[in-house]
């Protein structure tokens, strides 16, 4: 399965690691999670 990092927009492979949480990745990478976009404040 393929999903799009929701700050990069890269598409990024399933991994093994995200096995049992796959429905709730979001972001390709930390980098990405952490540099994701604040709730507008």
């Amino acid at each position: 399965p393929v999903k799009v990092c929701a700050t990069c927009g890269r598409e990024f492979q399933w991994r093994r690691k995200w096995a049992a949480c796959w429905d709730l990745v979001r972001y390709c990478s930390d980098r990405c999670r952490n540099d994701r976009p604040t709730g507008g404040r």
